[in-house]
């Protein structure tokens, strides 16, 4: 839900900055401002100033909230498994090489003869496979890990919304107590020249001294509520340092926000109409309906399982040994008496032939390398014919997965439109109490005026005129409560609709 609400932060960021002449500054996504002299990079952006207005306090706040970084490092992880995702594609290559000896009755491996002597080998191996095949796994694979990592790009987005709604309440919060500590002190001034002018007329003469023990009663009534203001200012100000994630002993002033006197009417959409604009746009809501996006891949993913998977191989492959062949040499010839029978009659003839020997001898090792190379190449298919149920079992669980996603996403469309229904209905309700709220101080500063001078001709006495002023001073900061609160609702529901912000 806080993902619903991250997003109404946006529209009153542009808002706000329309008023300060910093339009179009913050977009959806709220990019981080670049001024050396606002913030100062370390474990923690830090002010360097003691003044900041509302861009830089959220810079601050996106910069060192940890939970925008944990979703940047969600993103990082998707980018990394969706490279993985394509470069699977690609054939693989390893080699292998092995060194042995072996001592006594052995085999020689170039020539596969029983030799009794130590052989010193090595056998050496080049693979690589690649696959043609597989039901469509790899591409499958892809288009998930893509549409995962759109999604979390998309969380990212309302994890700043959430991280921004916050600094944007914190902030109004202290512009509201600082409006408030200026009407305080103004009645306190009032208050005071009041006192004065009538501590004139009991020195004169004209008027009881009683009169002045009730005005000290009202200036402590004053200095009690300049106390309060100051005090939820300095609620407020810790609150913004919390949600900028910095100490809250750090002195801060926030720069002031020109906001006109709103003129309230009627919204000109309505909840539905605003509903169906915002379903479209809000963040939230399409990663929920990627992430379904996604889970569906997966569901064709589990799905490969079942289809046969084609792999093309090739190998190269040699060896070495420091026993070689056997090879002839020719030491002379020698003459062999071959008795033969011609014509019935036996005779003795010489033949002659070469005498050979043979010796062991050891290609260097290059040569053999060379000679006893073997090279291979096929195709290798397995064909899925039992494998206990475990392709079955991987697709219901990607298909329940996938029904779990989708009730995360009308949940998801759920709270929308609550939250719509809810802003709209919040929206009317601060109208009404704005126009009240105006009404009252508008009546009141008449009743006021009247007193006062009442008060001053001597025809009421001063409980009546504190009575009157009392009433006003909660009437004119109930309406700056309101006048803010006014503004912010509006700007949520046009947030939602995407729409431009002026406050002309």
């Amino acid at each position: 839900m806080c993902m619903q609400v991250a997003w109404k932060q946006m529209r009153v960021v542009i808002a706000l900055l329309v008023t300060t002449g910093l339009s179009n500054v913050y977009a959806q996504n709220a990019p981080a401002r670049t001024d050396a002299a606002a913030v100062s990079p370390a474990n923690g952006v830090v002010p360097t100033v003691n003044r900041l207005d509302l861009p830089q306090c959220i810079d601050i706040a996106l910069k060192n909230n940890i939970t925008v970084k944990q979703s940047r490092l969600q993103i990082n992880n998707s980018e990394i498994q969706l490279q993985q995702a394509k470069l699977n594609r690609l054939p693989n290559l390893n080699g292998f090489a092995t060194q042995n000896f072996n001592s006594g009755f052995n085999i020689n491996p170039v020539t596969n003869q029983f030799v009794s002597r130590s052989v010193l080998s090595n056998n050496f191996q080049l693979t690589s496979s690649s696959t043609i095949y597989n039901g469509g796994v790899l591409q499958n694979t892809i288009k998930q890990n893509e549409l995962l990592l759109q999604s979390n790009e998309k969380n990212l987005e309302a994890t700043k919304n959430n991280v921004i709604l916050t600094v944007i309440q914190n902030y109004l919060n202290v512009l509201t107590g600082q409006e408030q500590l200026v009407i305080a002190r103004r009645q306190s001034d009032v208050s005071r020249s009041q006192f004065e002018r009538t501590q004139k007329l009991v020195s004169a003469g004209a008027a009881a001294e009683s009169a002045l023990f009730d005005l000290r009663a009202q200036q402590a009534t004053d200095q009690l509520a300049i106390v309060n203001a100051q005090n939820n200012i300095d609620l407020a100000k810790v609150a913004l340092l919390q949600s900028m994630n910095l100490f809250s002993d750090q002195a801060i002033e926030v720069a002031p926000i020109s906001i006109p006197d709103p003129s309230v009417s009627a919204y000109e959409a309505s909840p539905q109409q605003i509903f169906e604009i915002a379903n479209d746009n809000m963040p939230d809501v399409r990663a929920a309906n990627l992430r379904v996006q996604s889970d569906e891949k997966g569901i064709a993913v589990a799905r490969g399982g079942f289809y046969p998977l084609l792999t093309l191989n090739a190998g190269l492959t040699s060896l070495f040994s420091n026993f070689g062949s056997q090879r002839a040499i020719q030491n002379g010839t020698s003459q062999i008496p071959q008795v033969i029978t011609f014509n019935g009659v036996q005779q003795t003839i010489l033949i002659e032939q070469p005498n050979i020997s043979y010796e062991s001898y050891t290609l260097p090792f290059t040569d053999q390398v060379k000679n006893n190379l073997n090279k291979s190449l096929g195709l290798s298919l397995q064909v899925p014919i039992f494998n206990r149920f475990q392709v079955r079992n991987r697709v219901q669980l990607a298909t329940l997965t996938k029904q779990n996603s989708e009730l995360q996403a009308d949940n998801t469309r759920l709270l929308l439109r609550q939250n719509i229904e809810n802003a709209y209905a919040n929206l009317e309700a601060s109208g009404n109490r704005y126009r009240a709220t105006l009404a009252q101080v508008q009546a009141l500063e008449s009743a006021f005026g009247a007193s006062e001078s009442r008060l001053n001709a001597g025809s009421i006495n001063v409980t009546e005129y504190n009575i009157t002023k009392t009433n006003l001073d909660r009437a004119r900061a109930s309406l700056v409560q309101a006048k803010y609160d006014y503004v912010f609702r509006t700007k949520i529901l046009d947030f939602y609709q995407n729409k431009p912000f002026s406050f002309n």
